[in-house]
């Protein structure tokens, strides 16, 4: 177990070294989420500490799944993918190493909007341990979401890009993000009710005391429930697919 951990956390290292720190990947995962929020915030009239919950939410979504589904197709590309399964490295463990590099960016990168809203605009955080457990779950399970969309056996992250990004845009319009589940009409919460991004958006909420449909205790249940299917279902999908990827 502790083996396959340091091999997990060497994988990871090597993710943000190669992968994370980079001019591209800061624009999408940061700057391009806070531009489209504003983009929508922009003229309505709500004060800024009720767009706060929003802003965390997508920074949350958008930094965790950015760069998951790319990493594979770049590690085929490049074969460096069957040095790493020879070393030799289970499937689990590096799918694993990769959700590892991910929750890490997510995370700290979902701590700028949050000290922004606390610290100057003095949002108030009422429930702070509520956010801390949201924000660690939520990347979690967002990066096992992006470790998900890289299943398709190619070298071509574009593909892969195209595929996360027909999926996560989508996702940002239905789960509270710019408009309230509280305020949506009956089938809209329906709907919304199925898309763990909406969990994260309600814990949030909660977390800087504003009214949700959904209690932020049952919001972790859920998001843990999200968590561990989405696991399930990449370990297995990504263990059935890597011969095809080897081969191709």
């Amino acid at each position: 177990m502790m083996a396959a951990a340091r091999r997990a956390w060497t994988i990871a290292k090597k993710d943000i070294r190669i992968y994370y720190l980079r001019g591209p990947v800061i624009i999408f995962g940061v700057l391009f989420p806070a531009f489209l929020f504003m983009a929508f915030a922009w003229g309505r009239g709500l004060p800024a500490r009720d767009l706060v919950p929003g802003l965390i939410a997508m920074a949350l979504f958008f930094t965790s799944s950015a760069t998951t589904p790319a990493v594979m197709p770049f590690e085929t590309r490049t074969r460096t993918l069957e040095r790493l399964l020879v070393a030799p490295i289970t499937v689990p463990t590096l799918i694993c190493g990769d959700v590892l590099a991910a929750v890490l960016f997510g995370v700290v990168f979902s701590l700028l909007p949050t000290a922004f809203a606390v610290g100057i605009i003095g949002a108030p955080l009422n429930h702070p341990a509520f956010l801390i457990a949201g924000i660690l779950l939520s990347a979690l399970c967002f990066a096992i979401l992006g470790s998900l969309f890289s299943l398709p056996p190619t070298d071509n992250p574009s593909s892969i890009m195209t595929i996360s990004n027909l999926v996560r845009l989508p996702l940002i319009f239905i789960s509270g993000i710019f408009v309230p589940i509280a305020h949506m009409a009956s089938w809209m919460q329906f709907v919304a009710l199925l898309s763990p991004l909406t969990y994260t958006t309600e814990i949030i909420r909660a977390a800087f005391g504003e009214r949700v449909i959904v209690s932020p205790w049952l919001c972790l249940v859920v998001l843990a429930g999200f968590t561990v299917v989405l696991w399930v279902i990449t370990i297995t999908a990504h263990r059935r697919n890597m011969p095809k990827r080897l081969v191709g």
